[in-house]
């Protein structure tokens, strides 16, 4: 806790301060190489002092209970339900192949996670403790015990150190995260809420179209196999093709999918956005979708992904483009609009569509963000920072035919920076979720929102959202991270119907034209889709651009 510098405490119940504990306990349990003899303790060093505790007390306190003198100094000042906790972070167990984790360090973000904490974990002297931070992880993970942050202790070789400044110093950036995320949210609602009581006169959006609900268009899907000769790249392209046409020309949007993911696990949000007459096009992007990643599993690759992503993601979106112009005649009718164009992408496919929309990688920017202290708290960051291998020159992504973009949850900060996003002249909604851990809302949609210059600019958060499905990924997954952080996550259908609604809303304006749809695009709009919700979005436009500018600059000063 940081109490002398922020303003009260967070409620005992509070999901993020339990998600903090566990997330504590993640990166305690981050720690140690395959030992010649295993660690009896466990030095701590916080300058000019050092002093030991036990691990076989640790092992007593956390199968029994029981407090020796050894560790009654450790825990003297920890509160009852603090040290309930500290217990349950030692024996929590986190399933995973030991196999998979090795290999999952073995690549680029794997090493960058294991040096950012070898800083508070080092092999004595000081030095990073990095190469036997994985020895530790990985050997515990192949106890019969499994992966829990007790084993991990025992793994530890005799000469490592916990350096509590480091350690500390990441604990206040935890805190402080956790503290600018909640102000975030709860300033979100309020201003949401002005937003919409400024709405004169107020409109009844009961009496107007739900756009919860699918349209009449009935929808057919095709798979095209395509390759680009120019880069030698081989790439199946979801197309969810309206049956009928709309009257003029049909509006046209590309979607991105996500890092390890692939275009069928958005088909929901897809099939919705073409149900209103839209042909959508998903294309696989072959260096970063889920075949990439089990091939990085199962040995064929080091990486989770391509560097090259960076690059090729938005050509592929490009060349999607121009196989539709080359079809448009002989398959459309010449119906297609291809020179209003939307663009929608999830996560690294947020990337996506705002590197199309005209950012520009900022390298400077990125390299100063990356080697911050304690920078790892934004894990957005483990995938940015891969950019810094691309050769250093100006990359121009603008595709002058995308005219909007929809990018949801994108990681986008510090690889683009305020040089990079002010670049963007065309319409632009960043969507983002309350609980998101791998694209924090305060750290990759908010600031990015008030760098943007565009007057056409929307910032949505769902709240509970936390980045992708898991409903989707594991029937279990939810169940199981909700009974470990004591959180609760908002029903995978209404988030469906908020991010079905603003995708509708927003390309109905902007890239068919409807000026009908212009009222959903209100606050007051996600104030009537949140009634009688406990999880509400949260929606603000420009006119709000100022009150969260100067809140990012309050907390800056707070920080320093």
């Amino acid at each position: 806790m940081i109490s002398h510098s922020l303003p009260g405490r967070f409620p005992r119940n509070n999901p993020t301060r339990r998600l903090r504990a566990f997330l504590l306990g993640l990166f305690a349990a981050g720690m140690t190489a395959l030992p010649l003899k295993a660690a009896e303790e466990i030095e701590f060093v916080y300058t000019p002092l050092v002093f030991s505790v036990s691990v076989a007390s640790l092992e007593t306190f956390a199968k029994e209970g029981k407090i020796d003198a050894n560790l009654k100094r450790f825990l003297a000042r920890a509160t009852p339900e603090a040290r309930e906790q500290f217990r349950e972070a030692l024996l929590t167990k986190i399933d995973i192949d030991p196999v998979l984790l090795s290999r999952f360090f073995n690549t680029v973000m794997g090493a960058d996670m294991l040096s950012r904490l070898g800083k508070g974990i080092t092999i004595q002297g000081g030095i990073n403790g990095k190469y036997a931070l994985r020895g530790a992880i990985v050997s515990a993970a192949f106890e019969p015990g499994g992966l829990t942050l007790l084993n991990v202790l025992k793994k530890f070789p005799n000469n490592i150190q916990l350096q509590g400044e480091e350690i500390l110093g990441l604990a206040k950036a935890l805190d402080y995260a956790i503290y600018v995320s909640e102000l975030f949210t709860k300033d979100m609602r309020l201003w949401t809420a002005e937003e919409a009581a400024a709405v004169k006169p107020a409109i009844n959006y009961a009496s107007l179209p739900d756009l919860r609900q699918r349209s009449s268009f009935q929808v057919k899907k095709e798979v095209w196999n395509l390759t680009d000769s120019s880069r030698n790249r081989s790439l199946y392209v979801d197309v969810y093709i309206p049956q009928t046409f709309r009257e003029g020309q049909t509006p046209v949007i590309i979607f991105s999918h996500g890092l390890a993911s692939r275009p069928e696990d958005y088909a929901q949000a897809i099939e919705h956005l073409a149900s209103y007459g839209f042909l959508v096009a998903a294309p696989q992007h072959p260096g970063s979708d889920i075949k990439y990643l089990q091939g990085m599993l199962a040995g064929y690759y080091r990486n989770i992904f391509d560097r090259d992503e960076f690059i090729n993601r938005p050509k592929d979106i490009s060349f999607v483009i121009d196989e539709l112009a080359r079809r448009n005649a002989s398959q459309f009718q010449g119906k297609l609009n291809l020179t209003n164009v939307g663009v929608a992408g999830h996560s690294f496919g947020g990337y996506t569509a705002i590197a199309i929309a005209g950012a520009s990688i900022d390298f400077d920017n990125l390299a100063k963000d990356c080697n911050r202290p304690y920078s790892g708290i934004n894990i957005a960051l483990l995938l940015e920072c891969r950019a810094l291998e691309l050769p250093r020159q100006v990359y121009n992504f603008r595709d002058e035919r995308v005219m909007a973009v929809f990018a949801a949850n994108p990681v986008n900060r510090s690889i683009f920076g305020e040089k990079g996003l002010s670049k963007i002249s065309i319409p632009v909604l960043l969507a983002s979720g309350s609980y998101d851990p791998a694209a924090n809302p305060i750290f990759e949609q908010a600031i990015s929102f008030t760098w943007l210059k565009t007057l056409d600019k929307y910032l949505a958060m769902v709240e509970g959202q936390a980045h992708v499905n898991f409903t989707e990924l594991d029937a279990g997954m939810q169940k199981t991270l909700e009974s470990v952080v004591d959180i609760t996550l908002p029903n995978q259908n209404l988030i469906e119907d908020y991010t079905g609604a603003l995708l509708v809303a927003f390309f109905e304006v902007y890239i068919a034209d409807n000026e009908k749809f212009r009222p959903f695009l209100l606050s007051s709009y996600a104030e009537y889709l949140s009634q009688g919700q406990k999880f509400k979005l949260d929606f603000i436009t420009a006119a709000s651009d100022e009150k969260l500018s100067q809140l990012i600059e309050k907390l800056r000063a707070r920080r320093q």
